[in-house]
């Protein structure tokens, strides 16, 4: 029996985890920054970085009570080396070395993508299955939209297709912070697009050159821009500011009343066209691998209702697999999981380990 601690601090949460033989959560704590940054409409570095420090040593300390072990407990203690917000990686990092100098347990540095595909892997054998390789592994949140192909049990990860403008969740957040209705914004427009017509706005799909599994969201972003701008929607976007400024946390009624028809429609319309643009990808590159014996998505995005529906549908011939919301957006139960191959190799970092803000996950 082996059990890791893992750090997760790559952006604004701030996360520790207890995981045993890499299909058990002993523990995992999660604090947020949600209300700091939200008065910002979206994450402030500096201000992450601050609440890291403030948030690292309790995080931990509730996740090893939780788990019920003693520091001779743990084989390791895994964390985050990147991609990320370089001063939360360094908080995460240097807690990390504090924790392997004193306890002298090693240090296994994990990239953080690699640990939200490792998150689905990790569900599948706490229900006493696996997901069977090699899979394609789509990766969707605020800050990375990447496709890979996971050819083995030694993990090896082919980068299929990527992002080259904005991530799908900064996507979301960008259209509902023009549109008032705060950050982080895609939870609410996965809420409200239910109420809306999905194809009463047809968007122009963005055509890839040289790579056709690429992706590229910001000219949807400005199609909405354009869109909002040629019906003046100040007022309705002020109602909805004022709404926020009584209640932080809106529902979904008090959502709806200060959302017109029109604009539920943008919504659904535009929830409905980056959707279609990742499934898409997710069936070509099926297409293109008829080797690939299972999908998983993961990240933030893969929180989404309609995403998970849809996906649903998406009759590949093989399964389709999404961990629950609590592992699809950033904690660290999926960094420690990640780490046990490590663990397996002696694959330890050294104490001149550092943060890499665009680390890249290849092999």
């Amino acid at each position: 029996m082996s059990r890791i601690l893992g750090l997760e601090s790559s952006c604004d949460e701030t996360a520790a985890a207890v995981v045993e033989d890499a299909r058990v959560i002993r523990s995992s704590v999660v604090a947020s920054q949600l209300d700091v940054h939200a008065r910002y409409g979206g994450v402030v570095p500096e201000l992450a970085s601050r609440e890291h420090l403030r948030a690292i040593v309790p995080v931990v300390r509730e996740a090893m009570l939780r788990a019920g072990v003693e520091w001779r407990d743990l084989d390791a203690v895994a964390v985050t080396q990147g991609p990320g917000l370089l001063g939360s990686l360094l908080v995460g990092i240097t807690y990390a070395k504090a924790i392997a100098a004193a306890r002298g347990a090693p240090m296994i540095a994990v990239n953080h993508i690699e640990g939200h595909i490792h998150a689905v892997l990790m569900e599948a054998r706490g229900k006493g299955g696996e997901v069977p390789l090699p899979a394609l592994a789509l990766v969707a949140s605020g800050g990375h939209t990447h496709l890979f192909h996971v050819s083995d049990d030694a993990m090896r990860y082919r980068l299929l297709g990527r992002t080259r403008d904005d991530a799908a969740g900064e996507a979301f957040d960008k259209v509902a912070k023009l549109l008032g209705f705060g950050y982080p914004g895609g939870p609410v427009i996965d809420a409200l697009a239910p109420h809306g017509d999905p194809r009463a706005i047809r968007f122009t799909a963005a055509k890839m050159k040289g790579n056709d599994l690429d992706f590229s969201f910001s000219g949807l972003k400005t199609a909405v821009l354009r869109w909002s701008q040629e019906r003046d929607l100040a007022a309705e976007i002020g109602a909805r500011r004022e709404l926020l400024a009584r209640n932080a946390r809106p529902s979904v009624d008090e959502w709806l009343t200060v959302t017109p028809p029109a604009t539920r429609n943008l919504l659904a319309s535009f929830q409905h066209t980056v959707i279609a643009e990742l499934l898409r990808r997710i069936r070509d590159a099926a297409e293109q691998h008829p080797e690939v014996r299972a999908v998983v998505v993961s990240g933030g995005v893969a929180c989404n209702a309609g995403l998970r529906a849809s996906a649903a549908s998406l009759r590949l011939g093989i399964p389709v697999h999404f961990p629950r919301p609590a592992l699809s957006a950033d904690n660290a139960a999926m960094i420690a999981a990640a780490a046990f191959p490590k663990l397996a190799r002696a694959e330890f970092a050294g104490f001149d380990l550092h943060p890499q803000a665009n680390l890249v996950l290849a092999s």
